[in-house]
C-alpha cells in the first residue's frame, strides 16, 4: 500500500465523508492543516459577523457566513458544498465590483476632468493618415472626443483585435490633448513595443511640430537625466516607455491624457500610479486581449467600455493552430513550403520570464537552429 490513510476506531477525521484538500507548504500534511482548520472553527463557535446585508441573503437565497464557511471545511454532502461556495464566491465578487465602483465614481463623479478645447478638431491629424479609418475606428473617436470634452475624467477600455487600428486612435487622441496644452503618457509592456509606439507616433505627428521621446530601461543615466528634465520643462509633449513611467522621478509639467497598452500585463495600481502624476488626466487604456463583455465589465468595472469589432479593408482573415512538440517536422515542412512560395515567416521566441528585454542567447541559438533545419531540408 502506497500512503494510506487511517482513522482510529473512535474518529473519521480523514475516512468515511468528503474530506478538503488544501495546497500544502513547508512540509504541512492534510492531516496537520484539518485539524488546524477545525480547531479554529471550534474557536470561532459561529459567532462570525455577517458581512451581507439579509435582503441580499433572501433575494439569491445564499446561505450565512457561518453555515458558509463550515460547510466550504466540512461538507456532510456536495450540496451544502456548492451553496457554501455560492455564498463565498458571490460575496467575493459584489466586493470586488463595489470597490471598481467606488474608484468610477471617485474618478467621474468627485473629480473634476480636464476639459479639452473644442476648437482642437480630431479631423485635422485624420485627414493627414496614410489610410482611411473604419467606421469602427470612426465610431470610437466620437466616444473619446465627447469624453475629453466633457468636465469628467475620460476612463475608457478600448478593445480590439491586433491590427484592428488601437493604435492610430490612440494618436489622434493623443494629438487633440496635446493641441489642448497637455501632455501624454503612452506606457507598454515592453520596450521593443515602446519603441514600435514611438515610431508610429512620430511618423504621423512631426509634422504637426509634436515632440515624442522614449523613455526605457537601459537608456545612460545622461540620457535619462535630460528626458526627464525636459519633460518637467513641459518640452516633451508626449512620452512613451515601460514601467520606467512610473518611477518617482518622472514629473510631468501637465499630464492631460494617460494611455495604457496590453492593459492585461498592468494592474488597477499601476494604472493609478500613471494617472497621479497629472491633475485627473483623461485615461485609455487598450488591449487586444477578447474579453467577453459580461467579463469585462466584471474586471473593468471602473471603466467604460469602447470596440473595435472591425479590420481595415484588406486584411485577410487569421488562422490560429495550436501545435504540440510532435509536430515540428511537420510545421518546418509547412514554412518551407511558403518560403518556396516567396513568402516570409517571423518566428516569436517566448521569453523564460517577464523582461523588457530579449534574452538574444535564446534568440541567436534559435536563429542558428532554423538556419540549420532550413539549409537541410
Amino acid at each position: 500500500m502506497n500512503s494510506p490513510v487511517f482513522d482510529s476506531e473512535s474518529t473519521n477525521r480523514n475516512t468515511g465523508k468528503i474530506i478538503p484538500l488544501y495546497p500544502l507548504t513547508y512540509n504541512l500534511s492534510q492531516n496537520v492543516i484539518r485539524q488546524v482548520i477545525e480547531n479554529g472553527l471550534k474557536e470561532v463557535n459561529e459567532e462570525l459577523e455577517e458581512t451581507l446585508p439579509n435582503y441580499i441573503l433572501d433575494e439569491y437565497r445564499l446561505n450565512d457566513i457561518n453555515k458558509s464557511i463550515h460547510n466550504i471545511h466540512f461538507p456532510k454532502s456536495f450540496e451544502e458544498y456548492n451553496k457554501a461556495k455560492k455564498r463565498l464566491v458571490f460575496e467575493e465578487l459584489l466586493i470586488m465590483q463595489l470597490a471598481l465602483l467606488n474608484l468610477k465614481t471617485k474618478y467621474s463623479v468627485n473629480k473634476k476632468g480636464i476639459e479639452f478645447n473644442k476648437d482642437v478638431k480630431m479631423q485635422d491629424v485624420i485627414e493627414k493618415l496614410p489610410f482611411n479609418l473604419t467606421k469602427a475606428q470612426t465610431r470610437v473617436l466620437e466616444e473619446i472626443d465627447k469624453d475629453m470634452e466633457s468636465d469628467s475624467p475620460m476612463n475608457r477600455l478600448l478593445q480590439g483585435d491586433v491590427g484592428s487600428g488601437k493604435t492610430a486612435v490612440s494618436i489622434v487622441a493623443a494629438y487633440k490633448a496635446v493641441k489642448s496644452g497637455y501632455q501624454v503618457a503612452v506606457m507598454a509592456p515592453t520596450a521593443i513595443l515602446s519603441k514600435q509606439h514611438l515610431k508610429n507616433f512620430q511618423n504621423i505627428l512631426s509634422e504637426f511640430d509634436i515632440k515624442c521621446e522614449l523613455l526605457v530601461s537601459g537608456i545612460s543615466k545622461k540620457q535619462k537625466e535630460a528626458i526627464l528634465e525636459r519633460l518637467q520643462n513641459g518640452e516633451i509633449d508626449i512620452l512613451i516607455g515601460t514601467h520606467s513611467l512610473l518611477e518617482e522621478n518622472v514629473v510631468f509639467k501637465n499630464l492631460g491624457l494617460a494611455i495604457t497598452d496590453e492593459q492585461h500585463r498592468f494592474g488597477v495600481r499601476q494604472r493609478t500610479t500613471i494617472n497621479s502624476k497629472g491633475e485627473s488626466p483623461d485615461v485609455l487604456v487598450m488591449t487586444a486581449t477578447p474579453i467577453p463583455r459580461t467579463l469585462a465589465l466584471i474586471l473593468y468595472g471602473d471603466l467604460d467600455i469602447s470596440i473595435i469589432d472591425e479590420l481595415p479593408p484588406n486584411r485577410k482573415k487569421i488562422d490560429t493552430f495550436a501545435v504540440t512538440k510532435g509536430m515540428e517536422d511537420r510545421v518546418n515542412n509547412f514554412i518551407k513550403k511558403q518560403l518556396d512560395e516567396g513568402r516570409q515567416c517571423y518566428i516569436v521566441c517566448p521569453l523564460v520570464e517577464e523582461s523588457e528585454e530579449i534574452d538574444a542567447k535564446s534568440v541567436l541559438e534559435l536563429f542558428e537552429k532554423y538556419k540549420e533545419v532550413f539549409n537541410r531540408i
